[in-house]
């Protein structure tokens, strides 16, 4: 009951307490009561910024997902995903990245795209970034350091341009009589500029002239293809990049077409039919890819996280596509296969 002219309120031992005092009493309690009975912390969610064409790696996709789940993630249960994938026009990555970096994503996990990575990079210094790439992260700018990356960029890497000699190399051992090889690359690739370049630098030992085409979607890769036949190229390296291993079915094909050799960065095209591969496991490039990405949500600084180099590479043959070719597998590759597709 208030007292006389409506003062305050008698409480034991004889105090008054004013009626401001009894609101504010009242509102720290119902806020503790709040706080008790908040909703639990919501889940993390990666931004995942992709070049190429979504769905187009199905096994890669579940490779990263796999990497993830064993360090405590699972899509649905307990994080987030929210999938950017700009379907080869590298023109609506600036945007796909200052969105992932508006929504507050934890983390922003780039697969197989150096254009994708430098827009990341360029859209944030403080979300973490994880990517998976060729070519060499240093030289390329991605990071400080292997040992000690720095800033808020880590990840995975091939160092894949390293390997456009060994290609040609064994083009050449599977088919001595070979002269022009054509080298597919795709356009705006700043990473892959040194591939095409160690190419048409080491050619010349292996008495090979090179032939270079730069595409940047499906038509100009199948006039690429046409241009190699027309110019005599008689056998083609194919260098790594989302729209390429997106599209292995067609090229596979265009190579079967113009009956051109090649040899492409990855087992998926000769399991697609294409004759043959040199290069790391895109499956285990992206596991690891996933597992960095939950050490970040476990709270590891990506600028402590060590750059992973991968050095397992693998040769898978297509014996079915040498034979159509009528190419005699020389022993001495068929004993360093790793895998011989029947």
């Amino acid at each position: 009951m208030s007292a006389p002219g409506g003062r305050g309120m008698r409480v034991a031992g004889g105090a008054r307490m004013r009626r401001r005092d009894v609101l504010a009493a009242v509102a720290a309690v119902a806020a503790g009561t709040t706080q008790s009975r908040a909703a639990p912390k919501a889940d993390p969610v990666i931004g995942y910024l992709y070049a190429g064409t979504p769905g187009s790696h199905p096994e890669s996709e579940a490779a990263f997902w796999k990497g993830l789940a064993d360090l405590g993630y699972a899509k649905g249960r307990n994080v987030g995903v929210e999938m950017r994938a700009a379907d080869n026009d590298l023109r609506r990555l600036p945007d796909f990245a200052r969105d992932l970096v508006r929504r507050q994503v934890r983390v922003i996990y780039v697969p197989a795209s150096g254009p994708a990575l430098f827009v990341a990079k360029a859209a944030t210094t403080t979300i973490p970034i994880v990517f998976v790439n060729s070519g060499d992260p240093i030289r390329l700018g991605y990071v400080e350091s292997l040992s000690r990356p720095g800033g808020n960029v880590t990840g995975v890497s091939d160092f894949g341009d390293e390997l456009a000699a060994k290609r040609l190399e064994l083009i050449k051992l599977l088919v001595p009589a070979i002269s022009r090889v054509g080298i597919l690359a795709p356009r705006n690739y700043a990473g892959l500029a040194r591939e095409v370049a160690h190419a048409r630098e080491i050619a010349p030992a292996l008495s090979l002239e090179t032939v270079e085409r730069f595409v940047a979607d499906l038509p100009e890769v199948e006039a690429a293809f046409a241009s190699f036949a027309r110019d005599g190229v008689d056998g083609v390296c194919v260098t790594p990049s989302p729209l390429f291993s997106g599209q292995r079915q067609r090229i596979v094909a265009l190579a079967a077409q113009y009956r051109l050799p090649a040899i492409y960065p990855f087992a998926e095209f000769p399991q697609a039919g294409g004759l043959m591969s040199y290069g790391i496991s895109f499956t285990e490039r992206s596991y690891e890819g996933g597992r960095y990405t939950g050490l970040i949500l476990n709270g590891a600084n990506p600028g402590d996280l060590p750059v992973r180099r991968l050095t397992k590479f693998r040769l898978v043959i297509n014996m079915r596509t040498a034979r159509t070719l009528g190419l005699a597998i020389p022993p001495q590759v068929l004993a360093v296969a790793d895998e011989v597709v029947e």
